[in-house]
């Protein structure tokens, strides 16, 4: 299984560097003509999963983009001219991402393109939007150890997100961890790090188990959590295979108080699908909350819950994605232009107060300075803040401020 899911990232690699291969050497948006649809309209891709195992998180994400591109554009638009969404599905499936954001930058001719949830995914379409020197604005915390002249990472890198997780559970008490994911780049590569950082903090890795994306089947793995008795789990599931692992473990006796189970992509969208009472109590590690109090905040749910529903919850990453629209759309205000490389220039420093409060692009990295956030799911299916880094961070993708991450970059 593992050898498998390995084998598909190097496959799909390669089928990436194919398509940007026939699709000719030449960047794709020489000038805003190149982007502009009928009337003077600016196309934008937004490329995420609609169907698949993903879906349960990536459709949501999809609507938030779709909000921020109308507010733009009641407000005038973007140069004077009107955003066009072309929305494209990757199906929960990597060589579909690099398929369809070839079809993005080669065919509709888009400016920039807004899309991507799991790694898997981001690292099938990395070639094409380098090889075509064309943007992409991914909207999801990530494991890091990463940079590209041609994505823009709006969501936390790990010293963001999973560096403070782990720092709360050290905080607790909590020094004996088991860790679960997903079969693919993120997990891994955050266990590599997770793994770094116990061996620095006198914690002890209990175990380590991957199941595949969509995976339902979870007794098995629940048994060998409850027979290794940690003090905690770190949960890096992502898609609906969180639903069967919350499910299993709340029928096998597992509850936050005995066990927490901190989790980096569960938030209130997937809160819902897996069932509160699933999973009240447990830990999360993110930038954003329904709950977060601001301004931005209550315009931001107020808007989306008046567009898709009373029912509806936000959440960090269509937060991060919504703020990607917005930072694109001041970027290319500030270049004057849609063009790639002015857009690249003018992003840098960047600053804009949003629902998560004041989000900055480092233009070095072309990451976000962002305030990290620990959570517990309540009873109503929210998300209750119990700490915060008191300032944005600044992002650190390689971990070049912490001397025990030394060579994991390469390692």
């Amino acid at each position: 299984m593992r050898k498998t899911a390995w084998c598909s990232v190097v496959a799909v690699a390669a089928l990436a560097a194919t398509l940007t291969a026939c699709g000719g050497e030449a960047p794709a948006n020489k000038d805003a003509a190149a982007a502009s649809g009928g009337d003077g309209d600016i196309k934008v891709g937004i490329l995420h999963s609609l169907s698949g195992t993903m879906a349960i998180s990536e459709v949501t994400v999809r609507d938030a983009e779709l909000l921020a591109i109308e507010e733009i554009n009641a407000a005038g638009g973007v140069l004077g001219k009107k955003l066009v969404p072309v929305v494209e599905d990757g199906a929960s499936d990597w060589p579909t991402f690099a398929e369809k954001a070839t079809k993005l930058i080669r065919q509709d001719k888009v400016a920039t393109t807004f899309g991507g949830w799991t790694s898997a995914s981001r690292k099938a379409m990395l070639p094409v939007f380098e090889r075509s020197k064309a943007l992409l604005w991914y909207p999801v915390q990530y494991e890091g150890l990463e940079s590209s002249p041609y994505i823009f990472y709006t969501g936390a890198t790990t010293n963001q997100q999973i560096i403070p997780g782990l720092d709360y559970l050290k905080e607790q008490g909590k020094k004996k961890i088991f860790l679960v994911g997903s079969d693919y780049v993120f997990p891994r590569t955050a266990n590599k790090i997770i793994k770094a950082y116990a061996a620095a903090n006198d914690m002890e890795i209990l175990g380590e188990e991957y199941t595949p994306l969509g995976h339902t089947e979870y007794s098995t793995l629940t048994n060998k959590v409850l027979q290794a008795k940690p003090d905690a789990v770190f949960n890096t599931l992502n898609g609906d295979s969180n639903v069967a692992f919350f499910k299993q473990l709340n029928s096998a006796g597992v509850t936050a108080e005995k066990m927490p189970v901190l989790s980096v992509s569960v938030a209130e969208e997937e809160v819902k699908g897996i069932g509160v009472d699933n999973i009240a109590g447990h830990p999360v590690a993110w930038n954003y909350y329904q709950t977060t109090e601001n301004a931005a905040n209550e315009k931001f749910v107020a808007a989306f819950k008046a567009k898709y529903g009373a029912d509806k919850v936000t959440s960090d990453p269509m937060e991060a994605g919504y703020n990607a629209v917005y930072l694109w759309a001041e970027a290319v205000k500030k270049a004057g232009s849609v063009e790639v490389e002015a857009v690249r220039k003018a992003a840098g420093g960047i600053a804009l107060d949003r629902p998560e409060g004041l989000v900055t692009i480092d233009g070095e990295s072309q990451h976000m300075y962002k305030t990290a956030r620990i959570g517990v799911i309540q009873p109503d299916g929210l998300i209750k803040e119990v700490w915060n880094s008191g300032e944005p961070i600044k992002p650190d993708p390689y971990l070049k401020g912490y001397p025990w991450a030394s060579g994991l970059a390469t390692g």
